[in-house]
Parts: structure tokens; C-alpha cells; sequence
């Protein structure tokens, strides 16, 4: 194998000039926490994905925690949330009191389904008072379906986005919307890392269209702090002699948190939303691209099946891999991509599996078989259309050539 070539990681964030301008702009004002450049952001980014609010925060985790706060779920409750996923998911109905609820995926895809959910709730535990379906690699979940069996079982339902910022989705009567806004949820939650479809070095946005929901976000976002007067407790505290509010006053109403965004990382999420269309667009090319190299492959390595009703802006390029098929372990394989300056990543460990949620009977199949063949390859918008030839002509050198009905 050649490994000459640049690395190719297996996300990278796309910086450029004029990113480095915006950031450089806050970093001369007079604003670097939180100030105007983070209103102007979350405006934008509230109309770029139909929302009617948008409340930016310190990362993706910050805003599941105080998605889960604003909805009160506590001590006495449970959540849903699929296997397939980074634990973020499921530690942020934890940080709260709640308990998780962990329900099975689709092996073909890594997302959670209707049934699913059902059986999740058909498991013993507290009673389930939201769900937390996550739009794998940028694919969305049925979101209209889940919502109609969350809706018969009195769930809310909180849209785990890390990866999906861009991906529109389809009813099933053929309307597009895009997720974000809320069509078939209360919130959804978008991360801004670097590795994702647009960063803000580090952050994340939680999108609502309930203005009761969002003055809670913004509450636990920074202290549980109150500054509204309509609210104080201490009256005699709050107000001089003339009824006015004492400038300095203000009431720490509940335990928040230090969850803000600063002018400096939305200024370089404004200037990276800018870009949005194209980004996704790139990516998407580079998918057709693998798409089109890695079919003589199948049956032994396969991308991941394409949600129904979803146009996705692709965080990631997942395939399956029989392991035993080519004779190679996941991490024999990866050591020898790496040698040839290819970056993989395996995207996730099932929540199930992990110490903090392992529970004695639980079984989850197609979870443990989704994860028995996972392997993300590089996808970000970076890549030439000749850096994914090298990615498939390092892989199949890797796997044998006897998987390949045809050369590339």
C-alpha cells in the first residue's frame, strides 16, 4: 500500500478565509461572549431550518441536557433512546434523574424504528415520558411515523440532530420539511463540532416553535438565572421606591447551568451556514462517488440502506463489512488503512454495551449486528473525487481483491 499520500481523516472541519474573517471581526469588537453575533446566529440558523426559535449553546450535549430539563423530565421518569448512538443520547436523560430506556435500531441502517420504541416500552421501568430518536450519519428517522406511536403512548419527542444539520424530509403525503423544524417533535438538537456538516469550532443549537420551551432553554442555559421582572420572588429586593427594577438584580430561580455560546463561536457558525448547501452538496457528491466504486463489493461490504422519504446531508459514510467473509477483524483493518494514511472510525459502541447502561437480559440484536460490521470512512467536503478512489483502491487492497467483480 502506498502510504505517501496525505492522511485522510475519517471527518475534518472546512475552514475558510472567510470564516477566519468573521471570527477575526468579533475578536476586534467589543463583544467575545455573549453578544449580538449570537442573536444574529441563532436568527439565521432558527430560518435555515424552518424553526420559529433557535438557542445556541456551549455543544450538542449542552443542549440534549437542557432539552430534557425544559420538558421537566426528573427522578420517577424514563426516556427512549436507540442503541446506535454516541452516549450523549442517553447521559443527558441521566444528568437529569431520569432513567433510559435503550430500544433496538435497524441493522440495515443504525436508526430506531416504531417498533422499536414499542418494544422499549414494553420493558420494565419507569414510566416513559419522552423519546429521543437520533438521525444517524445524517439519515433521518421516520419522524412522522414515530411521532404518531410517541403521540399514542403520550410521549414528547426531543430530535437527536447531531448529525443531521441540512437533511430534509418527506410526509408521506410527499411534502418536504426539514429537520429542525419541529414538524413532528418539540425540539430538536443539532451539534456544531468540528466533524459535523458545518462547526462552530464547538457548540450546538437546540430549535423549537414553543415559545414556553424556549424561555426555559435559554433559562437553563446560562444559571437558571432570571431577569424578568414579572418573575422575581423578592419584591423588596428587585424594586426601589418607585417601583423601578434595581439595575444590578437578578434571581438565580433554578440550578442552570454554564451553557452559552460566545460571539466568537457563532460568529464562525454564521459564516459556516452561509455555506450550507454547498457543503452538503459536496458531500453528498462524494457519496454517489463510493457509491458507485464500492457495488462490486456487495454482498461482503455494503453502504448503509437508504432511509425512505429522507434527502440526507451526510455526516458520515458508514459501510458494513462481513469481517469473518474477508478473514480480517475490524481492527486488523483498520491498522492497515491507517498505514496507508486512510483514517477509520467506528460510529458507535451499542449504548447497551457500555458499563454505565448494561443490563442483565437486555438484548438488542440488530444493534449488535449493526455494530459487529460498522466502519466509517472519510467523508468531509475537503476530499477530491481522487481521494476517494485512493480510499477504495487502500480498502479493497486491504479486504482482497477477490471481493471486487470488477476493476475500478
Amino acid at each position: 500500500m502506498n502510504s505517501g499520500d496525505r492522511f485522510l481523516p475519517y471527518g475534518r472541519q472546512s475552514i475558510e478565509d472567510d470564516d477566519i474573517a468573521a471570527v477575526a471581526d468579533v475578536l476586534k469588537g467589543d463583544w467575545l461572549t455573549t453578544g449580538p453575533t449570537v442573536r444574529a446566529f441563532e436568527e439565521a440558523f432558527a430560518a435555515a431550518v424552518g424553526a420559529r426559535y433557535a438557542v445556541a449553546c456551549s455543544s450538542g450535549t449542552a443542549g440534549l441536557h437542557i432539552a430534557c430539563l425544559a420538558l421537566g423530565l426528573g427522578p420517577g421518569m424514563s426516556a427512549v433512546a436507540p442503541t446506535n448512538t454516541f452516549v450523549a443520547s442517553a447521559n443527558a436523560v441521566r444528568y437529569v434523574g431520569a432513567t433510559v430506556r435503550i430500544a433496538d435500531i435497524d441493522a440495515a441502517n443504525g436508526l430506531m424504528r416504531p417498533e422499536d420504541l414499542d418494544a422499549a416500552l414494553a420493558l420494565p421501568g419507569a414510566p416513559a415520558a419522552a423519546v429521543i430518536p437520533v438521525h444517524f450519519a445524517g439519515q433521518c428517522v421516520d419522524m412522522e411515523a414515530l411521532a404518531e406511536r410517541a403521540g399514542a403512548h403520550g410521549l414528547a419527542v426531543i430530535e437527536d440532530a447531531c448529525h443531521a444539520v441540512g437533511t430534509v424530509c418527506r410526509t408521506r403525503a410527499g411534502e418536504s420539511f426539514k429537520v429542525g423544524s419541529c414538524r413532528f417533535s418539540q425540539m430538536t438538537v443539532f451539534s456544531l463540532h468540528p466533524v459535523k456538516t458545518i462547526t462552530m469550532g464547538e457548540g450546538g443549537v437546540v430549535t423549537t416553535n414553543d415559545k414556553g420551551l424556549y424561555e426555559k432553554l435559554c433559562h437553563f442555559r446560562s444559571h437558571g438565572i432570571s431577569r424578568d421582572p414579572k418573575s422575581f420572588k423578592h419584591k423588596d429586593l428587585a424594586f426601589d421606591e418607585s417601583g423601578a427594577v434595581n439595575p444590578w438584580y437578578y434571581e438565580a430561580q433554578d440550578l442552570g447551568f454554564n451553557y452559552r455560546a460566545s460571539d466568537i463561536n457563532c460568529a464562525l457558525g454564521l459564516s459556516q451556514l452561509r455555506k450550507l448547501d454547498r457543503f452538503v452538496a459536496r458531500r453528498q457528491a462524494l457519496a454517489d462517488h463510493y457509491d458507485r466504486l464500492l457495488a462490486p463489493l456487495a454482498p461482503k461490504l455494503l453502504p448503509l440502506a437508504k432511509a425512505q422519504g429522507c434527502t440526507p446531508a451526510l455526516h458520515l459514510y458508514v459501510v458494513l463489512i462481513d469481517f469473518a467473509s474477508i478473514g480480517k477483524t475490524r481492527a486488523k483493518l483498520m491498522a492497515e488503512l491507517a498505514q496507508a494514511n486512510v483514517g477509520t472510525q467506528v460510529h458507535y459502541i451499542p449504548v447497551h454495551r457500555q458499563p454505565l447502561y448494561a443490563e442483565p437480559g437486555l438484548r438488542l440484536p440488530a444493534g449488535d449486528g449493526y455494530y459487529s460490521r460498522c466502519l466509517s470512512l472519510p467523508l468531509y467536503p475537503g476530499m477530491s473525487d481522487q481521494d476517494v478512489d485512493r480510499v477504495v483502491r487502500t480498502l479493497e487492497q486491504a479486504i482482497g481483491p477477490a471481493c471486487r467483480a470488477s476493476p475500478i
